[in-house]
């Protein structure tokens, strides 16, 4: 396999002006994230024709062709199931890559199974046995060794045939557009940040308003806690903890202890920054505090579910896709609640474009006809 290290500017600039005006180039990261909040960039894989270019992302300064790559209209991105990448390139470059053909999601609508990994791809399409002997590789390491490079090139070369298959594949079934809409929406909610944490955190949905206030408060802290010393959100206190502070509004540090599940050492450390948040949060006004969460599902609205599901996979036998590509686990439950008058108002951005037409519209109908 043909393969090459790039470890300066010069190179870097040289090779990419060497390939300018390709249509594609397949992209890969590799990157460490054991006890950080970030991934740290380890090494920037790019094949372009037959050949893998392996950036080395701790010896180049000059980022700003990279950035002027991502951003080339007229070059296609090819990854697969790119969102941790996603999240490497917002974090590393400030660029994200566009357009995007992501190749699991394009599999799975050109009538694969749906969450394929690359290396089952790879046998698909290509008839290749890919190893997998560097998958816990400390890819921080330098220098890099010959199998730790080798690797890293099989993960762009491959790419890029499996990508020309998908793309014939995708365009002869008139579905070209709706993979690269995949990619657009995956990259514009990359750019839009994760939202808030808050309604993720399980039995939120029991608290009420000035409690939903505090949960959504102590998170917010947390989150930024976590982004400035750069350790996993856990570490610093995890989501049980900030259940049980939202709930129990506790005045003080005897009361934090005695009312909390938490480790000493948090205590130590964040017990009056917690008691902080919680003091400045009295301070919302009634009109400003969050929305009560709903409950979960009744009897019922769990039944309608299972039809809405019925149907998907009825419209994905037409179509020749996986059904889970067509919608989430959680849009069955928007959906219902939505009918229900329930909603916020708020629609996903992936249940516009092709989706709206193929699959929301038909079970909105359903819906409203009483069929689910």
């Amino acid at each position: 396999m043909d393969w090459e290290l790039i470890e300066d500017d010069a190179t870097l600039h040289r090779v990419l002006a060497q390939y300018a005006g390709a249509s594609a180039v397949a992209v890969d990261t590799e990157f460490m994230r054991r006890n950080t909040f970030y991934p740290k960039v380890a090494l920037l894989q790019l094949c372009f024709e037959d050949k893998a270019w392996l950036v080395d992302p701790l010896a180049i300064s000059d980022l700003a062709p990279l950035r002027a790559l991502m951003a080339e209209p007229g070059l296609v991105k090819v990854l697969h199931s790119p969102s941790e990448d996603l999240e490497v390139f917002q974090r590393w470059l400030g660029e994200l890559p566009r357009p995007l053909f992501d190749t699991q999601r394009a599999a799975a609508l050109t009538g694969r199974d749906f969450g394929l990994g690359y290396r089952a791809l790879v046998h698909d399409i290509c008839d290749v046995d890919l190893p997998k002997d560097e998958t816990r590789s400390d890819w921080l390491q330098r220098p890099l060794t010959e199998a730790q490079c080798q690797y890293a090139a099989q993960d762009v070369v491959y790419l890029l045939d499996v990508y020309r298959a998908l793309r014939d594949e995708s365009r002869a079934q008139g579905k070209l557009d709706w993979v690269l809409a995949d990619g657009a929406d995956a990259v514009n909610a990359q750019a839009g940040g994760p939202g808030s944490y808050y309604p993720r955190i399980k039995s939120a949905w029991k608290l009420d308003r000035h409690q939903l206030g505090a949960l959504a408060a102590l998170c917010q802290w947390r989150e930024q806690t976590a982004r400035n010393k750069d350790k996993p959100r856990s570490w610093i206190i995890d989501d049980q903890a900030c259940l049980q502070i939202a709930r129990g509004n506790p005045g003080d540090l005897a009361q934090l202890r005695a009312q909390v599940e938490l480790p000493p050492a948090a205590l130590r450390r964040y017990g009056e920054a917690l008691l902080e948040v919680l003091s400045q949060q009295k301070a919302v006004p009634e009109s400003d505090l969050p929305a009560p969460l709903p409950p979960p599902l009744s009897a019922r609205q769990r039944d309608q579910g299972k039809k809405l599901k019925r149907r998907v996979r009825a419209i994905a036998a037409e179509l020749n896709v996986a059904p889970e590509i067509l919608l989430q686990s959680r849009d069955y439950e928007a959906l219902v609640r939505e009918a229900r008058g329930e909603s916020n108002g708020e629609r996903p951005p992936h249940w516009r474009g092709w989706r709206d037409e193929v699959v929301i519209q038909p079970l909105r109908e359903l819906l409203r006809e009483g069929g689910a």
